[in-house]
């Protein structure tokens, strides 16, 4: 029977690589500090570092802006990637667990130097055993943060405070600075729908903001 599911298989024509990825954040230590503990794992471990991603930007930054995305493009099955600590791969447990849950199920080595973590690939036991131990605690962090949420805001409703938004208030739009646009798709006659198409929106969300920038009404007054 033909096994269906998504499976990273090695490709014959690889050489697998090691790379390591330093990050650090604008106000800690340069990169150098990481660089030669990751130098040092490889020297004692007889390893070779093929390649270094070095990066420093903050963990509150997007996944792209980490090169997190360029990272996990490079690496392939039977591929190894060294980092010096787990929080440099994200800026929350549950990110950092998925992260290696993808590492994981790709076949790629993942060495964490301070944690003493070496997860060979999905075959292992030891990788398993790890997997089911991070995604325990990335739910016990996301149960953390309901609660401490919750507590919050029952604090806040306890003093008197109102919670959400103040009434009479808009949240920004997408389509905000865009109102001349809209007018002059009017007066060329363009459908709705296709200015909403062309926005990159929803009809009736194109409506909605109409109504409230009071559009509409403008190009009556102007008809009068």
């Amino acid at each position: 029977m033909a096994n269906n599911s998504k499976e990273h298989k090695k490709n014959p024509l690889h050489t697998p690589r090691v790379i390591a990825y330093v990050r650090v954040s604008t106000d800690e230590q340069d990169v150098n500090k990481q660089r030669h503990e990751i130098l040092e794992y490889a020297h004692q471990n007889k390893m070779t570092i093929d390649e270094f991603i070095m990066i420093t930007v903050s963990s509150r930054k997007a996944a792209k802006d980490r090169r997190i995305e360029e990272l996990m493009e490079k690496l392939a099955p039977e591929d190894t990637l060294i980092i010096s600590e787990l929080s440099r791969l994200g800026r929350s447990i549950a990110e950092v667990i998925g992260l290696v849950n993808g590492l994981v199920e790709r076949n790629v080595r993942l060495i964490a130097i301070k944690q003493n973590i070496d997860l060979a690939g999905k075959h292992d036991t030891t990788s398993k055993v790890m997997v089911t131990v991070f995604s325990l605690l990335a739910e016990l962090e996301r149960d953390l943060v309901s609660q401490r949420t919750k507590a919050a805001l029952a604090a806040l409703k306890a003093q008197g405070k109102k919670l959400g938004r103040p009434v009479g208030t808009k949240g920004k739009s997408k389509l905000d600075g865009k109102e001349p646009e809209i007018i002059a798709f009017l007066d060329k006659r363009v459908p709705v729908a296709a200015i909403a198409r062309i926005l990159g929106c929803s009809r009736p969300g194109l409506l909605n903001f109409m109504e409230n920038k009071k559009i509409y009404k403008a190009k009556r007054s102007e008809k009068r």
